[in-house]
């Protein structure tokens, strides 16, 4: 990383790649009411996923993960829950002992995992790609998801991508880059971005496209929520290692936390918006009690739309603080709160709330999966009926606002998307071996210039 006080702002430098531009994301046409009474007009095509209790069977697929933390274990279980006839044949991680966690965590379910198939080391993700599988979970932490995804869809795999898909613009690019052969070669790529797969927000979401709270006029989103854990450097690590142990406390490797978390917020609110994005990025944080690393801990960030329209999106990772989830979307007619799955009218008086059902009530109808089981009942139904899913850009978008409103934090200054596209920031290591890392400050990021004196 170039200095984190930010000789960022060689960000602001153009490249070739800069010419992608923005992305266009194809909608399926559907309709709903909110039950309301009101005749709604849609305001927006809909793109919604279908729940299903599980995948259709069909031919074997093996899989292989990319990350053996506890998301990557996660990950794991949740393939393997999607349907029958899957297996995870591979696992991939820079550590051993992660490595080792993970396998046996699949043992104690009852699924070995031979030793010839197990990798270690931070280009883990060949030997698993190359180990004969034919589905690849990318779990590992996001500093690698680029050079991966690339590997992967070179090697003909279709590919699980947790969120986010980068760090850093360049990053972006290449996923973007690389969705766009995956779609040429009919590879199915599914975003981690799950709370698109969830039953209670798709059906809020069909009911905002189809004009329960009318056109929309502002956003307000915010994720407030406990510190996450860090580890302490400890004798004998490298640089690399270091930095990997405690990748969620790094820029470099995580993204920051809006980056890494608030993502999914971003990418619910930009779904409800129709796939809309912002042409600006005006944001401010800082850092109050995060002990390790080079990130901010709150970070607050209005996003400015070509039609004016703003949205204020905001996030802190502080423990002992109070705790608020919410994506409020604000309308000609009414305003929804997506993350709790409800609809208001303006006298503060529910128009629709998604009819979750009690355990104990014999009418499981409206019951919610869990929404990331049905992110791999996706991916595997996709591949079975040879009708590939490619979500590879809708990840891109979310993952480069997070990092627009991450940049102009850190800088102080306004941060538009043309710029995003075209910087040549590049947060990755230099080499792929574990050992020193000539440019690791543990430096706060700190915006403009200090005062006269």
């Amino acid at each position: 990383m170039k200095n984190n006080q930010t000789n960022r702002r060689s960000f602001f430098k153009t490249s070739a790649l800069g010419a992608l531009g923005t992305i266009t994301v194809p909608t399926i046409l559907t309709g709903c009411s909110t039950g309301s009474g009101q005749k709604d007009v849609p305001i927006m095509e809909i793109k919604a996923h279908e729940v299903m209790p599980k995948a259709p069977d069909g031919r074997p697929l093996k899989a292989g993960l990319v990350g053996c933390g506890g998301r990557g274990s996660g990950a794991a279980l949740d393939f393997l829950a999607a349907g029958d006839g899957l297996q995870i044949t591979a696992l991939g991680d820079a550590f051993q002992d992660r490595l080792d966690q993970c396998r046996a965590s699949l043992k104690e379910n009852g699924y070995e995992i031979a030793d010839e198939n197990c990798f270690v080391g931070l280009d883990n993700c060949k030997g698993v790609t190359d180990s004969g599988v034919d589905v690849v979970l990318l779990c590992n932490p996001p500093i690698f998801r680029p050079d991966d995804f690339d590997y992967v869809v070179e090697k003909g795999k279709h590919c699980f991508m947790e969120k986010p898909c980068a760090t850093d613009p360049t990053g972006v690019r290449q996923i973007i880059i690389a969705g766009k052969k995956a779609a040429q070669q009919g590879l199915s790529v599914v975003s981690g971005t799950c709370f698109r797969s969830s039953r209670d927000f798709i059906e809020t979401y069909k009911r905002v496209a189809n004009g329960a709270i009318g056109e929309i006029l502002s956003a307000h989103v915010t994720r407030f929520g406990g510190s996450l854990w860090f580890r302490q450097r400890e004798p004998g690590w490298s640089d690399t290692e270091y930095i990997l142990r405690n990748w969620v406390s790094f820029c470099r490797t995580s993204g920051d936390f809006v980056v890494e978390q608030f993502i999914h917020e971003i990418d619910l609110m930009t779904w409800f918006l129709g796939e809309k994005l912002p042409i600006r990025a005006e944001a401010n944080g800082g850092r109050q009690r995060r002990v390790t690393g080079d990130m901010y801990d709150h970070i607050n960030i209005n996003f400015l739309y070509e039609n004016g329209m703003r949205a204020h999106c905001t996030s802190r990772q502080i423990t002992g603080c109070d705790n608020l989830y919410a994506c409020m979307l604000y309308g000609t007619k009414g305003y929804v709160d997506a993350r709790n799955s409800k609809i208001y009218n303006y006298d503060g008086t529910i128009a629709w709330e998604y009819p979750r059902p009690r355990r104990d009530d014999p009418d499981q109808t409206w019951a919610v999966p869990p929404m990331m089981v049905q992110e791999h009942i996706r991916l595997v139904d996709s591949i079975r009926t040879g009708k590939a899913v490619n979500e590879a850009e809708q990840l891109a978008n979310s993952t480069l606002m997070a990092i627009m409103g991450r940049e102009s934090a850190y800088t102080g200054k306004f941060v538009t998307w043309d710029e995003m596209m075209a910087s040549d920031q590049n947060l990755r290591f230099k080499s792929n071996v574990f050992g020193p890392v000539p440019d690791l400050k543990e430096e706060i990021p700190v915006a403009g210039t200090p005062p006269r004196v």
